[in-house]
């Protein structure tokens, strides 16, 4: 997976993924954490920028509602599914639970998406992964 990556003071940003000991450095400026939600097996999307400050999430999109996952006010249907724009936040760092009810997350960036297991390419299982903008290796 490689696309264009954020430059920082003439260095290079990076998406880092951190699990089970291991570190994957992706070379993507913005991507798209996709997944199913748990109980109500509906789809859910995030865009996300690696920025100096960290990641920030640009839109977020969901397939449905249900618990655990109505939309913002502010969210419109578009295409089937509820979208909005949060407020920018920059986070240091995002950390992805999995139940294994309902399938991995999975990463997509310039046209081409892979679950975390792939990524890693072994089994992430319920182990925990962690997400947080890095200077390329």
């Amino acid at each position: 997976m490689a696309a264009a990556s954020a430059r920082c003071g003439g260095r290079s940003l990076s998406l880092c993924l951190a699990s089970a000991g291991v570190v994957k450095t992706l070379k993507v400026a913005a991507f798209t954490l996709a997944w199913t939600h748990s109980i109500e097996k509906t789809a859910w999307q995030e865009d996300w920028l690696v920025t100096p400050a960290g990641l920030t999430l640009q839109q977020a999109r969901i397939k449905g509602t249900g618990a655990g996952m109505e939309p913002p006010p502010e969210a419109r249907l578009v295409d089937g599914w509820f979208q909005w724009s949060p407020q920018p936040v920059p986070r240091a760092e995002v950390v992805l639970g999995n139940s294994g009810a309902a399938g991995e997350w999975h990463l997509c960036a310039a046209g081409r998406c892979q679950t975390l297991s792939e990524i890693f390419r072994h089994p992430i299982g319920a182990n925990v992964t962690t997400m947080r903008a890095c200077n390329d290796r």
